[in-house]
């Protein structure tokens, strides 16, 4: 981090304008506890999150914020633009993921303990605590009438969980009107005051699917059993030499098939999935499972009871990292030695995964507050103590619109490395 950064950001931090953000900030945690408590009673299962996205573009509205609008993939969009904005202007983005990994129907009503400061809710802390300071954020900028050197997109994005397979993501830096104008990704993920993801970890999903004739346990014995021939594929991939560094995993986290005991199943399936910090290391994996289901089959292709197989691709994150070189990075360690907080970078799967993976930097962090039992319909949260961190990712936001240019610079010449 050099002299430059910290006086950059030390500058910044002692001008009227942001000490009224922070006094905004201090005085409205009641106000972002209010907002967390609305959104999480909205229910967002994957691909189901369109009430929650009006929820957010009705607060977008009130708080004054311009372009407020839904885009084609359901994303939940406004800006905070310069005095003087083109349609050609860097754009800093600023995100929250709207979509819990609960299916419909999971009770979200929140439940205040009285002898602590915890919320117990499915999703409070991933990522109703990234959504409330996503508008905590933006509140305290309108109410500092800050007027940014460069575009601040505004984003209550859908697909980050699971199966989403960061859908809401890939629209905005892939499709979307923004693509090409993002300099930099700022995701606003979960709890902690000094924690940073800097490295996605990658990952591969399959469903695979195994298909037969079916029939009767005993008259047509002897018919392909699509349970026992997944279970075969199986069993082989769990014998694969997966690398060990960097690591790469395997998980079979569900199967279905088959209808009662004295039938044979028509189909059987799996849903599988390979995590690496390294992509090529993915690719190769990938390659032996598909190899090892195809020679499996092939025999019982030409019989004259056939059975086949498939494998669809269901999730795709690239593996990435921002450059300990980055701009973005430098900037947040003078942000975080401004305020004497600890640089703790670590390894996640975020929607900083699509953008650092096109050379665009970007990194996930913390919303402060603690958090616990994660992806369980025990999940809970407490806010106490998080104002420290709204003031950390203000500071790096605004920081990170006074070098607008600079990361759009960045971003093009990791995208040539990547291209080339």
């Amino acid at each position: 981090m050099s002299a430059a950064n910290h006086q950059r950001i030390t500058q910044l931090a002692t001008l009227t304008a942001v000490h009224r953000a922070f006094h905004w900030l201090h005085l409205h945690q009641p106000q972002i506890r209010h907002w967390l408590l609305d959104t999480v009673r909205i229910p967002a299962p994957p691909f189901h999150e369109q009430q929650r996205a009006e929820f957010f573009l009705d607060r977008f509205r009130s708080l004054g914020l311009s372009n407020v609008h839904a885009d084609e993939e359901g994303n939940a969009l406004a800006e905070l633009t310069p005095e003087d904005h083109t349609s050609d202007h860097p754009v800093i983005l600023l995100s929250a993921h709207l979509d819990t990994v609960f299916p419909p129907g999971t009770h979200c009503e929140p439940v205040e303990r009285t002898d602590t400061q915890r919320i117990h809710c499915p999703g409070i802390c991933d990522n109703g605590a990234g959504l409330s300071a996503l508008l905590a954020i933006a509140a305290a900028l309108r109410y500092a009438r800050i007027n940014p050197p460069a575009t601040i997109l505004f984003a209550a994005n859908v697909g980050e969980e699971g199966e989403g397979d960061l859908r809401g993501s890939r629209y905005l830096f892939e499709h979307g009107t923004y693509r090409g104008r993002i300099a930099a990704a700022i995701a606003l993920e979960g709890s902690g005051t000094s924690t940073v993801v800097t490295r996605a970890l990658g990952s591969v999903r399959f469903r695979v699917t195994i298909t037969g004739p079916g029939g009767h346990s005993w008259s047509d014995a002897g018919a392909p059993n699509p349970i026992l021939l997944l279970s075969r594929g199986l069993a082989a991939i769990a014998d694969l030499p997966l690398s060990t560094s960097p690591v790469t995993t395997l998980n079979v986290g569900h199967i279905s098939g088959g209808t009662s005991v004295n039938s044979i199943p028509s189909s059987a399936t799996a849903l599988i999935e390979l995590r690496s910090t390294h992509s090529e290391h993915l690719h190769i994996a990938t390659r032996e499972i598909q190899r090892i289901f195809d020679e499996l089959m092939a025999p019982l292709a030409a019989t004259s009871n056939p059975a086949t197989h498939h494998i669809e691709t269901i999730g795709d994150r690239p593996a990435a990292s921002l450059p300990d070189n980055s701009a973005l990075l430098s900037t947040l360690r003078a942000v975080d030695r401004h305020l004497n907080l600890s640089t703790e970078q670590r390894l996640g799967s975020t929607d900083a995964n699509l953008p650092l993976s096109l050379g665009i930097p970007a990194l996930a962090i913390g919303t402060g507050g603690i958090g616990g039992n994660i992806h369980t319909i025990e999940e809970w949260y407490d806010p106490t103590g998080r104002e420290t961190a709204l003031r950390r990712i203000l500071l790096l936001l605004l920081a990170a619109t006074q070098i607008a240019p600079k990361l759009a610079a960045e971003s093009k010449q990791e995208s040539s490395a990547t291209v080339s």
